[in-house]
C-alpha cells in the first residue's frame, strides 16, 4: 500500500514518511472549512454539498448599524426596520434614506427646522439662512428696498476688510451711489437668432425676451465675490451671491460649521446691515 502526497505525485510506503514529506515541502492539500461547524473537507464542493444539506452557510448580509448579519436581505430589511437600523434612518419620521447627503438635506429641511430664519426688515420667515439671503439680494423684501446684490455685497466688504470671506476684486467700486444701484440688462432684437432668444456669454436659447433678460440679469454670468472660508481643508470655492456661499456652509460638504452656526452668523450679518451691529469679520473667530 502507497500514500501519495496530497499535492505533488510522488508515493510513500508509509503514512509517516508521506506525513514527514508534507512537512518539510508543505505540501499538505488545502482544507475547505464549514463556515458554521468544525468540520473540514478536502475540497470547495465537498464543503458546500456539506453545508447545503445542513444549511451551515453562514449569514453574510449586515445590518446597516450594527453587528448583527443576516442570510436573506428580506431578514436583514426587516431586522433594520424594527429597530431603526437603517444607517440613513430618520427616527422621528421613520423614513430611510438612499444616502447621507439626503439624509442632512431632510433633517434641514422645513420638516424638522421650521420657518425660524426671519427677516431683520419684513420679518418674512425661511428655513435656512440662504433664503434669507436671497430675499434680500433680489430686492424681494418690501421694507428694505434699497438692498439688493450690489449693495450687500458692499457692506460685506466693509464687514470684511481682510477678505475673510469676500474675494479680492480690483476693478470693484466702492461708492455708495454705485454699490445701491441696481443694474439692469435690456434685451434687444439683435438677441433674437432666428429660432431662439440667445445669450451671447454662454449661448444658451430661451423661448422668449422676458426670459432671456431674467437669465442676463440673474447671477449666473457675474463675478465669484465671496468664497469658502475653509482654508483649514483648502475647500477654495467661490460664488457670485452670499445666498450661494450660505447655501454651500449648510449642505456642510466641507465640513466648516453645521447647519446651526450658519444661521448664528447669517443673522449677525444681517443684524450689521440693518444697522443693529457693526461686527467686522476679521478672523475664524467670526464664526466661533
Amino acid at each position: 500500500m502507497s500514500f501519495e502526497c496530497e499535492t505533488c505525485v510522488r508515493r510513500f510506503n508509509s503514512y509517516v514518511a508521506v506525513c514527514q514529506h508534507m512537512d518539510a515541502l508543505d505540501h499538505w492539500g488545502p482544507i475547505y472549512d464549514c463556515e458554521t461547524c468544525s468540520r473540514e473537507f478536502g475540497s470547495q464542493h465537498a464543503a458546500n454539498q456539506h453545508m447545503n444539506a445542513v444549511g451551515h452557510w453562514a449569514p453574510k448580509i449586515e445590518c446597516d448599524t450594527c453587528t448583527e448579519r443576516f442570510h436573506t436581505q428580506d431578514a436583514a430589511d426587516e431586522h433594520m426596520n424594527a429597530l431603526g437600523h437603517w444607517e440613513n434612518y430618520c427616527e422621528q419620521c421613520d423614513r430611510k434614506f438612499q444616502n447621507a447627503n439626503n439624509l442632512r438635506a431632510h433633517l434641514n429641511s422645513k420638516i424638522h427646522r421650521g420657518t425660524q430664519v426671519h427677516c431683520p426688515f419684513c420679518s418674512a420667515a425661511f428655513v435656512t439662512a440662504s433664503g434669507l439671503s436671497h430675499h434680500l439680494e433680489t430686492g424681494s423684501c418690501p421694507k428694505a428696498p434699497t438692498l439688493n446684490r450690489n449693495r450687500i455685497a458692499q457692506l460685506i466688504r466693509q464687514f470684511d476688510p481682510h477678505h475673510y470671506i469676500t474675494t479680492k476684486q480690483i476693478e470693484y467700486h466702492s461708492s455708495s451711489s454705485a454699490a445701491s444701484t441696481t443694474y439692469e440688462y435690456e434685451v434687444t432684437n439683435a438677441a433674437y437668432n432666428g429660432a431662439a432668444w440667445e445669450c451671447y456669454i454662454c449661448h444658451r436659447e430661451f423661448r422668449s425676451s422676458a426670459a432671456l433678460r431674467q437669465h442676463v440679469n440673474s447671477p449666473t454670468h457675474q463675478q465669484h465675490i465671496y468664497r469658502c472660508p475653509n482654508g483649514t481643508a483648502r475647500c477654495g470655492r467661490e460664488f457670485v451671491s452670499l445666498a450661494a456661499l450660505f447655501n454651500h456652509l449648510e449642505s456642510e460638504s466641507c465640513g466648516f460649521m453645521r447647519f446651526e452656526k450658519v444661521v448664528k452668523v447669517q443673522r449677525s450679518l444681517t443684524d450689521a446691515m440693518s444697522g443693529h451691529g457693526k461686527r467686522l469679520i476679521q478672523s475664524e473667530a467670526f464664526f466661533n
